[in-house]
């Protein structure tokens, strides 16, 4: 009876939560429609506002779609929840080595990137086998795979090659896994909830993207890597950061966290995912590209919604783990 009660307290929350965020896109949807049609009734178009507007409805638009996405995924419940992030971190890793520069020798470690470690690591955090989960990855595949790929005796870049393919399974497949690995934690007093603080850190960080992004177009001036990424600036930062943490601190009732925990959590996704984003960005700048590809319109590819994800959704798990656990 009483795990029927917390489930439907969750399950409450849940619909709040979705039907907020959903009200939030329509409106930003209404305004993206009356920024393109004043654009559209002036005759001298500045091109940079025109952009800004593309950008922004482009953006909502793919908010719609992920927004479904994982709703539908939480409401499938632990399993959905772990394809979905399956699926994320095997498009994630796909970019990621498609940009990356590999030769015939590390065709063998690769495969065992792709057909065995993923499935095998997500399928940890679905049987909650918490100690071989954190150490899988960055003790075994990390000694087995340049042995698997050392057989093939190429060892021209034989150094760059396998740190690229290490890089790219522990940011795509180590790191974003730790935010579905938020369901197996055991919460004193939050049983059954998980869904929900996972659902939380998920638009935390999204919503510092954003919020960065608009206070960055609005009053940016301070570039803060401008050869790294150019579009983000202090202003963007400070604004888009404090505007996030705010919305964290009101956000506390679905976590676990008291309201001045939730800010200071919601204080760490939004330095975490801000430093994530400046470090992908460098990767894919030393590589020569934009974006990590075109999956998502308007958004570039899956790792670059992912980019924040990777370096904060580890910290968040082991702050809530050694805090809010026994």
């Amino acid at each position: 009876m009483l795990g029927q009660l917390v489930e439907l307290e969750a399950d409450c929350k849940f619909y709040w939560l979705t039907g907020g965020v959903a009200a939030l896109l329509v409106v930003a949807s209404i305004i993206g429609w009356v920024l393109k049609r004043r654009l559209a009734g002036q005759l001298q178009v500045n091109e940079k506002s025109k952009k800004i507007v593309e950008n922004l409805i482009s953006r909502v638009n793919a908010w719609w779609v992920m927004v479904a996405v994982f709703a539908v995924a939480f409401l499938a419940g632990k399993l959905g929840t772990i394809i979905l992030f399956a699926f994320i971190s095997y498009f994630a890793l796909r970019e990621f080595m498609t940009l990356t520069p590999t030769r015939a020798g590390d065709h063998r470690a690769l495969s065992l990137a792709f057909f065995l470690l993923l499935p095998l690591h997500y399928y940890l955090i679905y049987t909650e086998w918490y100690a071989l989960f954190t150490i899988l990855i960055p003790v075994y595949a990390f000694l087995l795979m340049p042995s698997i790929s050392v057989l093939a005796q190429d060892t021209e870049y034989f150094l760059e090659r396998t740190a690229k393919i290490q890089w790219g399974v522990m940011v795509a497949i180590y790191c974003i896994s730790h935010a579905p690995a938020l369901l197996l934690l055991e919460i004193p007093g939050f049983n059954g909830q998980n869904a929900l603080l996972l659902f939380y850190f998920m638009l935390i960080v999204q919503l510092s993207d954003v919020l960065q992004y608009v206070f960055g177009n609005l009053f940016g001036k301070t570039k803060v890597a401008p050869v790294v990424s150019p579009n983000k600036t202090l202003e963007g930062l400070i604004g888009g950061g404090i505007s996030t943490i705010l919305i964290g601190t009101t956000m506390w009732w679905i976590t676990p966290f008291t309201p001045l925990q939730s800010a200071g959590m919601a204080a760490v996704i939004v330095v975490m995912g801000f430093l994530g984003g400046l470090v992908m960005s460098a990767i894919k700048r030393s590589l020569g590209a934009k974006d990590w590809g075109s999956m998502i319109e308007g958004h570039g590819g899956m790792l670059d919604r992912m980019d924040s994800v990777s370096f904060a959704a580890p910290v968040f798990f082991h702050l809530v783990r050694y805090f809010f656990t026994p």
